[in-house]
């Protein structure tokens, strides 16, 4: 085992010997010295990959911040009281970073860990129409990490009608954004923004994907749920992590309902105390799929 051959195994896998043992020094030394070189490496390889690139013309100019506000505005107003809505507002509207030419170094280089750096930069090359890392490369659209939303370019030429990442990635803020960050009280019971169970984050995110552009398109009732039919007939996340049926039952559901925000909250809470504990003890990064 060396340095030449783990760099190059991270680069094409996204894996690396956690133990760093194929650089010299003692433990906290090879640790520091592997991240800094395979994150480097990273960077150097991306650049490669993508030379000559420019920040898009459609994205020059562009108001991120009033963006996102527009689009996680009204599952905001659905999901949380009145009192709340302003202070998660202002935590999602400055959530999201478009992975762009000009930022993707600094991107790779200050994300919280090596695997999520991968992923990002498989994330950022889909996006921009480059060759991906390696045949299991991830192909994602957008990834959460705590309460940053990743989101490709690819945003901007998404066809589906019932797509948006953006409001996607920012429904898992909620699972991993504590309410004390947003300056809202907390109790043992009441310590994330929302409660979802681990097993139903990613249906949860889904159904509210396609619920934000269902009441988008649609102003009133029947329309809305003529709009969940057509979701219904073409939809097909390619995502392992969910069954299909069931989100759209959800959007059907939220659809026809007064609330359909809360309705897709209430199937998606912990059913005990216990699924609640676990699901606050995982990892908080989640990533949305790339779809047909």
């Amino acid at each position: 085992m060396d340095t030449r051959s783990e760099i190059e195994r991270f680069l094409r896998t996204g894996d690396y010997d956690v133990h760093c043992r194929a650089w010299p020094g003692d433990v906290l030394e090879r640790e520091r010295r592997a991240r800094d070189e395979l994150r480097q490496a990273l960077v150097t390889e991306v650049q490669r990959r993508t030379a000559g690139l420019d920040v898009p013309e459609k994205l020059q100019g562009l108001d991120v911040v009033a963006l996102t506000r527009r689009k996680v505005e009204p599952m905001v107003r659905g999901l949380f009281p009145r009192e709340e809505q302003d202070a998660v507002l202002a935590v999602l509207e400055r959530s999201v970073v478009f992975v762009t030419p000009a930022n993707i170094v600094q991107v790779l280089l200050k994300s919280s860990w090596l695997n999520t750096a991968w992923d990002l930069a498989n994330l950022y090359l889909l996006g921009v129409g480059a060759e991906l890392l390696g045949e299991d490369a991830p192909r994602i659209l957008g990834l959460s990490e705590h309460t940053t939303c990743y989101v490709s370019l690819s945003y901007f030429d998404e066809e589906s009608p019932f797509a948006d990442f953006l409001v996607h990635e920012a429904a898992h803020v909620f699972h991993n954004c504590k309410r004390r960050t947003a300056g809202l009280p907390e109790t043992r019971r009441r310590e994330w923004l929302l409660d979802i169970d681990f097993r139903k984050r990613e249906t949860f995110a889904y159904a509210c994907e396609a619920y934000s552009r269902v009441l988008e398109a649609g102003d009133n009732r029947q329309a809305r749920m003529a709009l969940a039919e057509e979701y219904a007939a073409c939809a097909a996340p390619s995502d392992e992590r969910v069954s299909v049926s069931e989100v759209v039952e959800l959007v059907r559901e939220a659809a026809a309902a007064r609330n359909g925000w809360k309705h897709i909250l209430t199937r998606c809470a912990p059913q005990t105390r216990a699924v609640t504990h676990a699901s606050a003890t995982t990892v908080a990064t989640t990533a949305r799929r790339h779809g047909p």
